[in-house]
């Protein structure tokens, strides 16, 4: 029998012998897989190898509850994005690669609609230069809008979208922030996307 059996026999013979040292080792045993499981959850998108489009995560706490958009951000690259690269009238993943996720950890008004705490892929329709649709989906582990199921969708929202000074890359951010409410903005090309989000905590 090994040294490194030996003592870990001696160990659980104290636990045992212990119920209380049971009980805290079992405990940050448990606090220590829900943080590897977070962290799983948190590098869903691919990172083997740079990507044209880098992945990005932005966060903002509004009042108490922490709202993170995770998406890939395309260039423009002399391109003629909406209406063009992204129709008009069709789901978009709303940046490249994987589809874009938004996730609350609790539950929020989103432009006005209930959505209860969790993650979400969040999917946009562009309708024209001045409308668009944002779409919450409970599907959020998907590769763009390949297998989007409108069966899935949680809230759909419209929203007026505004001309904007000119940004090379798709960013998310956030502004207008307060203890209750905050504006997110999709932003790229010459165009900007803000919408609402609002808690009670």
């Amino acid at each position: 029998m090994t040294k490194g059996v030996i003592e870990m026999k001696k160990r659980v013979l104290k636990m045992v012998s212990n119920p209380m040292a049971m009980v805290i080792t079992v405990s940050m045993m448990l606090v220590t897989a829900m943080g590897l499981t977070n962290s799983v959850q948190a590098q869903d998108r691919g990172i083997e190898s740079p990507r044209v489009s880098p992945n990005a995560v932005v966060s903002q706490t509004i009042g108490t509850t922490d709202v993170v958009i995770t998406y890939g951000r395309p260039a423009v690259r002399d391109r003629i994005i909406f209406g063009e690269l992204v129709p008009f009238g069709e789901i978009w993943r709303t940046g490249a690669n994987e589809a874009t996720t938004i996730s609350f950890s609790n539950d929020v008004l989103f432009e006005g609609e209930p959505v209860e705490a969790g993650i979400y892929s969040l999917f946009t329709i562009p309708r024209d230069e001045d409308e668009w649709t944002i779409v919450l989906n409970n599907i959020a582990d998907q590769w763009g809008a390949y297998d989007y199921n409108v069966d899935q969708d949680v809230v759909r929202v419209n929203v007026e979208a505004e001309e904007a000074l000119f940004m090379e890359q798709m960013m998310f951010y956030f502004e207008e922030i307060d203890e209750n409410s905050g504006t997110a903005v999709l932003h790229w090309d010459t165009t900007k996307v803000p919408f609402q989000i609002t808690v009670d905590r």
